[in-house]
């Protein structure tokens, strides 16, 4: 589903050159939930920023279903990422004066589905996270784990091929880590939605079919894991993470 091939980022500041991304190939396939592991500074963000057509390479091919990234226009960039792409972010990222369906139906009104349509959408996808119950509250009303759950509906509102996540329990507790976690385990699709989660815990990490470590700006190992080594989300539940 989403392939990367020798895929370089450099940003220039003045006659400093980081290079964030160096050569990178990876491919992530339909159904997978792969956690991208790696310390502050890595390059594990941009990583995913490229991944979701955020950012583009500086060389090399990002491809999404074959198709190559980098040849899309803005606006076609734009409506790739409204309706293939579903981002949950560490700092949530909610319109303060929207209510929490509000800003669960958000992209489907961007994208042109009429209010109605994509209110009633949103209210199935906060379900879908166990939230229906606080729909009509506004961000400022909602505990840091609440907010996180409306961002995690709000990422799967418009039924992506795939979800990407940065830092997603980054600020919260351990105990709402472990729900987010849970959450996100469950999304994946086999045959058809994939989960790509950067995290700089070991214990989240552990979340999922595969773990790629990640440091200096390329990767240092890719594990695969089998059904027994994988926490299953009744499993995540009680285990215990470091935020």
């Amino acid at each position: 589903m989403i392939e990367l091939r020798d895929v370089a980022k450099t940003y220039t500041g003045g006659r400093r050159e980081v290079r964030a991304v160096r050569g990178v190939s990876l491919r992530v396939d339909a159904g997978e939930f792969v956690s991208i592991m790696g310390p502050s500074g890595s390059g594990k963000s941009t990583l995913l920023h490229l991944m979701g057509a955020l950012d583009v390479p500086s060389s090399g091919q990002v491809l999404f279903a074959g198709d190559d990234l980098r040849t899309l226009s803005d606006l076609e960039r734009s409506r790739f990422r409204r309706r293939k792409i579903g981002f949950v972010f560490q700092a949530f990222h909610l319109l303060p004066h929207a209510t929490a369906v509000g800003n669960v139906a958000l992209p489907l009104m961007l994208d042109g589905i009429p209010r109605r349509t994509a209110i009633r959408a949103a209210r199935e996808c906060l379900g879908r996270v166990g939230l229906d119950h606080r729909a009509d509250h506004y961000p400022d009303e909602l505990s840091g784990g609440e907010m996180q759950r409306v961002a995690v509906a709000r990422a799967l509102v418009a039924d992506p091929n795939a979800v990407l996540c940065d830092e997603p329990t980054g600020n919260l507790d351990s105990a709402t880590g472990r729900e987010i976690l849970a959450i996100l385990a469950s999304l994946p699709e086999p045959g058809r939605r994939a989960v790509v989660m950067v995290t700089h815990d070991p214990a989240a990490a552990a979340v999922g079919s595969r773990r790629v470590d990640f440091r200096d700006g390329i990767i240092e190992s890719d594990t695969r894991r089998t059904a027994d080594d994988q926490f299953s989300v009744g499993e995540i539940a009680k285990s215990s993470f470091n935020h």
